[in-house]
């Protein structure tokens, strides 16, 4: 069987940030709701600030940053004056993207921003969440919250066609007697519009917002056992030394899709610096079980059972150690810079120490 590394890491890659996908979100509000400090404070990059802008109509810009699986609509105000022909230009922009071709262009869930200062619920942003509501699920965003007083369920009447009204601080905030507010509520935020947007944009979701880990975490799991189970099938195969081969673009397509999940800036030198990072001490530790795991195969009527079974049992154990030894390296990782990904160094220096750890002999 002829494997050639580069081709299967470069071809792995490929199909990782092709399943991963994209997710586009419409963000709505009037000026000074703090819309950009929102993006800010939930999506990696800052990219409301970074981010190439980009007029789609006269009162809306289009976000995006390269390697970030993330587009912003966002709406550059919805001032009671122009609030009509600003939802007129947006709706005529989000019908054209739901009906065009390019799935990737697609809108999948919208935040419709107010502030909690104002108290007030005003007629363009009840007409811009009525009309986004008729092509993506929305969600009232009540930002700068400080004090309740009731005001979200007046925007939940108000606005009937919002799935949730969920009330958010960007910022850590202190006021002149010295009182702190720390920020609020962008958990929960992130947790609600990963239940809205489809499944197919859910990895995409996880790898761009950077406020939790666990949600990165949850997609990572999934990859891991759906790469052991395949791994396991094709390690019973009983073909003697047939499975080593196979089982290799198994585990290097669940390290780049768990990458992908967690948004690191992904490309082929730091794949093949991760696999390479994932070599040594382990490989030794395992090869011996996977040898005599091929010598069984060749003992006829039962040997061959036997030997399917050890090798099935190595290939999970193997595939699922290398995952969750990423996942928990990339876990740390993310979890002290807050969310931002680490450098390539970083991963690759971690992965080989977690790996290390993972395989050496306890006392």
């Amino acid at each position: 069987m002829d494997f050639n590394l580069a081709d299967e890491v470069r071809r792995q890659l490929e199909e990782a940030l092709s399943k991963r996908g994209r997710v586009n979100i419409v963000i709505a509000g009037r000026s000074g709701v703090g819309k950009s400090t929102l993006v800010n404070a939930v999506f990696q990059g800052n990219l409301a600030e970074t981010g190439q802008g980009r007029p789609v109509t006269r009162s809306a810009r289009e976000y995006s940053k390269e390697g970030l699986p993330l587009t912003i609509l966002d709406t550059r105000g919805l001032e009671m004056d122009q609030y009509a022909e600003t939802t007129r230009q947006l709706e005529a922009e989000v019908r054209a993207r739901s009906m065009d071709a390019d799935a990737k262009r697609h809108l999948h869930v919208a935040w419709v921003c107010l502030s909690e200062d104002s108290r007030r619920v005003e007629q363009g942003e009840t007409a811009v969440a009525e009309m986004l509501a008729r092509y993506m699920p929305v969600v009232a965003v009540i930002t700068k919250a400080r004090s309740d007083q009731g005001f979200r369920e007046q925007v939940l009447q108000l606005m009937p066609v919002a799935r949730n009204a969920m009330r958010v601080r960007a910022l850590r905030e202190q006021d002149d007697e010295g009182h702190v507010l720390e920020p609020r509520g962008l958990q929960e935020l992130v947790d609600v519009t990963m239940e809205l947007v489809p499944e197919a944009q859910r990895n995409a979701f996880a790898a761009a917002q950077k406020v939790s880990v666990e949600q990165k975490r949850t997609r990572a799991h999934a990859i891991v056992g759906s790469a052991a189970t395949l791994a396991g099938t094709i390690g019973a195969t009983p073909i003697p030394f047939s499975d080593a081969l196979v089982i290799v673009p198994v585990q290097i397509g669940m390290l780049a899709s768990i990458s992908a999940v967690f948004g690191l800036p992904l490309s082929q030198a730091f794949l093949s610096t991760l696999i390479s990072s994932a070599s040594g001490g382990l490989v030794a530790t395992l090869s011996g079980q996977t040898i005599v795991s091929g010598l069984l195969k060749l003992v006829p009527g039962v040997g061959t059972v036997v030997g399917a079974a050890i090798s099935a049992a190595t290939a999970i154990a193997v595939t699922t150690l290398f995952g969750e030894g990423y996942i928990s390296v990339l876990s740390k990782l993310f979890l002290r810079n807050q969310g931002e990904p680490p450098t390539e160094e970083e991963v690759a220096k971690a992965f080989r120490e977690e790996l290390h750890g993972r395989s050496s002999p306890r006392r």
